[in-house]
C-alpha cells in the first residue's frame, strides 16, 4: 500500500481509473457472455417447430406444382415441379430415422419415409400424364393426394406435441432468464459500490495530506507563521510541494525577524537623522528671522512705491510694487500647492525685476492656454527653473537671450516648458541633474537658494512618478527646454 502511495501522482490516478474499469469490464464479459447463451438457448426452442413449418410448406409446393403441372402440362410448371420436389426432398433427408422409443422421434421417421413414397408417386404421376397414359396418372394422383393428406396431417401432429413441449421450455428458460439478470443486476451493483468505496479510499489517501497542506496555507495566508506545518505523507509531488512549502514558511519567518530588526535599526537612524534636520532647520530660521524683518522690509517697499507715485516717477513706482510682490510671495506664501496661474505671474515678475537690472536684455514671451491656469502644482518651480535658464543660459548673451514658457495639454498632462536660446547643457550634466547628483562647481549669480534637485524631488513627490521633468539640450550653444508633465488627474 505505502509503496504505491509513494509513486508519482499521476500513475496513483491512473492505476486507479484502470483498475476500477478493468473489473467493471470483466464482469460485463462474463453477463454478456450468459446472456448471448440464453439468448441462443430461447431462440433455438422453437427451431424444430419453425423447420416443419418449412417442411409443410415445401410440401405444398410440391402438390400444387404437380397440380398445375397435369392442369397446364407446360414446361414452365414442369420445371416449377422438379425445382419444388427436389427442395422438398432435400429436407426430407434432414429429417431423422433412428428408432427410439419417444413419440416424436417415430413420427419424424414416419414423415421421412412417407415423403419418400409421396416423392415416388408424384413422380410417376408426372410420368404418365407425359405418356398421355390417363388411367394411370389418374390412379396415382388420387393415391399422391392421400399421401399428401397423410403426411400433412402428421406434421401437423407432430408440430402440435413439439410446441407445447417447446412452450414448457420456454417459460423455464424465460424464468431462469429473469433469474439470471436479478442476479447480473445486483452483481453489477456490488462492483460498482465495491469500485466507489476503493476509488474513495485511494483518492482520500492521496488528496488528505493536500488537505493539509491547505489549512496550512490559509494559517499562513492570515500572518500565523507559527501554525503546525504539515507532515511529509508520501514522495509524490504532493510530497515534494509539502517539502517546499515548509521550507519557504520557515524561510520566510526567519527574512520577517531580521527584517523585523533591520527596520527597528533603520527606524532608529533615521529618528536621529530627523532630529538633526530640525535642528539644522531651526538654527536656520532663527539665523534668517535676524537677518530681516518681512513687515519691515514690506513697510519699506510700500513707503518706498508711495513715494515714487509722490513724485510721478511711475516706472520706479511699478517696479518698486513688483519687488514687493515678489518677494511678498516668497516669504508669506506657506502654501504647498499653488496655480499654475500663481506661478507664472511670479515668473513675469521676476523677469520684469531683472530686465530693470539689466536694461531690458532679457526677451521674454508666453504661451499660455488660460484654461489650465486653475490647475494645481508645488509652489516655488518656475522661478528657480528660469533663474537657472538666465543665470547659467543665457545671462552672458546681452539682448539675444531669449526665454519662452509655454503652458498646454498634452493627452491627460498639463505640460509646462521653459525654453532658452543659451549655451545649452550637456548631457552628462541633464543625467546628473535629473539623478540628484549635479552640484555647481561654482555659484557665479546670485540666486534664491532653490535647487533643481529640490524642484525635481517636490514634483516626482505631487505628481507619484519618476518622468515628471525632461530636459533637452540639442547641443552647444543650442539652448535648453525644461518640460514638466503634471497628469490632470492629480489636480482632479
Amino acid at each position: 500500500m505505502n509503496k504505491f502511495l509513494n509513486k508519482p501522482l499521476q500513475f496513483k490516478i491512473i492505476s486507479i481509473c484502470i483498475f476500477a474499469n478493468v473489473i467493471i469490464f470483466i464482469v460485463n464479459m462474463f453477463l454478456i457472455l450468459g446472456i448471448n447463451s440464453m439468448s441462443k438457448d430461447m431462440e433455438m426452442i422453437y427451431e424444430d417447430n419453425r423447420s416443419l413449418n418449412e417442411l409443410s410448406d415445401s410440401l405444398s409446393a410440391v402438390q400444387d406444382s404437380m397440380t398445375g403441372y397435369l392442369s397446364s402440362k407446360t414446361s414452365d410448371s414442369l420445371e416449377e415441379y422438379y425445382k419444388s420436389a427436389q427442395a422438398y426432398q432435400d429436407m426430407a433427408e434432414k429429417l431423422d430415422d433412428k428408432v427410439t422409443d419417444f413419440s416424436f422421434n417415430r413420427m419424424e421417421r414416419n414423415i421421412k419415409y412417407m415423403s419418400y413414397r409421396y416423392l415416388e408417386v408424384v413422380d410417376q404421376t408426372i410420368e404418365a400424364k407425359r405418356g398421355r397414359n390417363v388411367e394411370k396418372y389418374r390412379n396415382y394422383y388420387e393415391t399422391a393426394t392421400g399421401l399428401y393428406e397423410d403426411i400433412s396431417a402428421y406434421i401437423t401432429s407432430l408440430n402440435l406435441e413439439l410446441f407445447v413441449a417447446n412452450s414448457e421450455n420456454y417459460v423455464k428458460l424465460s424464468k431462469g432468464y429473469r433469474n439470471f439478470e436479478a442476479v447480473a443486476v445486483t452483481i453489477m451493483t456490488l462492483i460498482m459500490i465495491g469500485n466507489v468505496v476503493i476509488v474513495t479510499s485511494f483518492v482520500s489517501a492521496m488528496i488528505m495530506p493536500l488537505k493539509n497542506l491547505a489549512d496550512s496555507a490559509d494559517e499562513v495566508a492570515k500572518g500565523n507563521f507559527d501554525a503546525d506545518l504539515p507532515e511529509i505523507a508520501y514522495n509524490d509531488e504532493i510530497g515534494i510541494v509539502i517539502g517546499a512549502f515548509n521550507k519557504m514558511v520557515v524561510s520566510i519567518k526567519d527574512y520577517i525577524e531580521k527584517l523585523k530588526e533591520s527596520l527597528e535599526k533603520e527606524r532608529y537612524m533615521q529618528e536621529k537623522e530627523l532630529m538633526m534636520e530640525a535642528h539644522l532647520k531651526d538654527a536656520q530660521l532663527k539665523y534668517l528671522q535676524a537677518q530681516i524683518n518681512p513687515h519691515f522690509l514690506f513697510n519699506t517697499l510700500n513707503a518706498g512705491a508711495q513715494l515714487a507715485m509722490m513724485e510721478g516717477a511711475d516706472k520706479t513706482y511699478e517696479y518698486v510694487q513688483t519687488v514687493a510682490d515678489f518677494f511678498r510671495y516668497n516669504v508669506k506664501n506657506q502654501k504647498t500647492f499653488v496655480t499654475i496661474s500663481e506661478e507664472v505671474t511670479l515668473v513675469d515678475n521676476y523677469i520684469q525685476i531683472l530686465n530693470v537690472r539689466f536694461s531690458g536684455d532679457i526677451g521674454y514671451e508666453k504661451q499660455v492656454d488660460n484654461r489650465l491656469l486653475e490647475c494645481k502644482m508645488p509652489s516655488m518651480i518656475l522661478q528657480p527653473i528660469v533663474e537657472n535658464a538666465v543665470n547659467h543660459g543665457i545671462r552672458e548673451m546681452g539682448d539675444k537671450g531669449m526665454i519662452t514658457l509655454k503652458v498646454y495639454r498634452e493627452d491627460s498632462n498639463v505640460c509646462i516648458c521653459i525654453k532658452d536660446n543659451g549655451k545649452g547643457i550637456s548631457q552628462e550634466d541633464i543625467d546628473k541633474i535629473l539623478s540628484g547628483d549635479y552640484s555647481p562647481k561654482e555659484q557665479q549669480y546670485d540666486n534664491n537658494g532653490i535647487g533643481m534637485d529640490n524642484v525635481i524631488s517636490r514634483l516626482r513627490l505631487f505628481a507619484g512618478e519618476r518622468d515628471v521633468v525632461s530636459i533637452v539640450s540639442p547641443g552647444p550653444n543650442m539652448g535648453c527646454e525644461v518640460i514638466i508633465r503634471l497628469p490632470l488627474t492629480r489636480n482632479e
